[in-house]
C-alpha cells in the first residue's frame, strides 16, 4: 500500500512582508517603547505569522536596527529638503527654528521613535552605528551653511530643543525658539 503525502498548504506570496514588519516595528516602538516591543506585538501589527519575524530577521535587535535605519532614511531627506531654499545665515537660523518647532515634515511619533532609538543606543552599542550615521547625515546638511564645529553644536541644540518641546506640557513659544537659535549663531535679532 502506498501512502499519499499530506497536502501542503500553498505558500502565500508576500514580497512586501519584510518591509511591512519593519514599518510595524516603528509603530510598535512608538506605542510601547523599545522595552515594550516584542515579536508578538510586531507580528500582530504587521498581520503576519510570528515565525515571519525569525525567518526575516536574525534577532529582535537586528529588526530594531533595520527599523531605526528605515526611520533615518525616511527623515533625512525631509531634513535636507527643509534647508533647500536657505541662502544666508539669517535664513539658516530661521530654518533651524522652524525645524525645532515641527515644520520639517517630522511627526511627534517620528520624534518619539527617534528618542527611543537614542535611549536604546545608550545600552546597545550596535545601535550606536545607526545613531552616528544619522547624526553625520544631519551635520552634513548643516555644514553647507556653517563650519563643522558649529554644526555639531547646532545639531545638539536642535535635538535638545525638540526634546524640550516634545516633553513640555505648556505651549512652546516659537519666537523664543527663534531668539535662542539666532543668539546661538550670533545673528542679530
Amino acid at each position: 500500500m502506498t501512502t499519499v503525502p499530506a497536502a501542503r498548504s500553498p505558500r502565500r506570496y508576500d514580497p512586501e512582508r519584510k518591509s511591512r514588519i519593519i514599518d510595524a516595528t516603528l509603530e510598535v516602538v512608538a506605542d510601547h517603547g523599545v522595552a515594550g516591543t516584542t515579536s508578538r506585538r510586531i507580528a500582530a501589527a504587521a498581520d503576519v505569522p510570528l515565525g515571519s519575524i525569525t525567518y526575516h530577521f536574525d534577532s529582535i535587535d537586528d529588526l530594531l536596527a533595520q527599523a531605526f535605519r528605515r526611520l533615518s532614511d525616511q527623515m533625512s531627506p525631509r531634513y535636507e529638503a527643509h534647508f533647500a531654499g536657505v541662502r544666508d545665515l539669517e535664513g539658516f537660523a530661521d530654518a533651524v527654528a522652524d525645524l525645532i518647532n515641527g515644520d520639517a515634515g517630522g511627526t511627534e511619533r517620528d520624534w518619539v521613535v527617534s528618542y527611543e532609538l537614542y535611549l536604546a543606543a545608550l545600552r546597545d552599542p550596535a545601535l550606536r552605528s545607526v545613531t552616528e550615521s544619522w547624526m553625520r547625515r544631519s551635520r552634513a546638511v548643516l555644514e553647507r551653511f556653517i563650519d563643522p564645529v558649529t554644526a555639531r553644536g547646532v545639531d545638539a541644540l536642535i535635538e535638545g530643543l525638540v526634546m524640550h518641546r516634545t516633553l513640555s506640557t505648556a505651549p512652546f513659544d516659537r519666537a523664543e525658539t527663534r531668539a535662542i537659535v539666532r543668539r546661538f549663531l550670533g545673528v542679530a535679532e
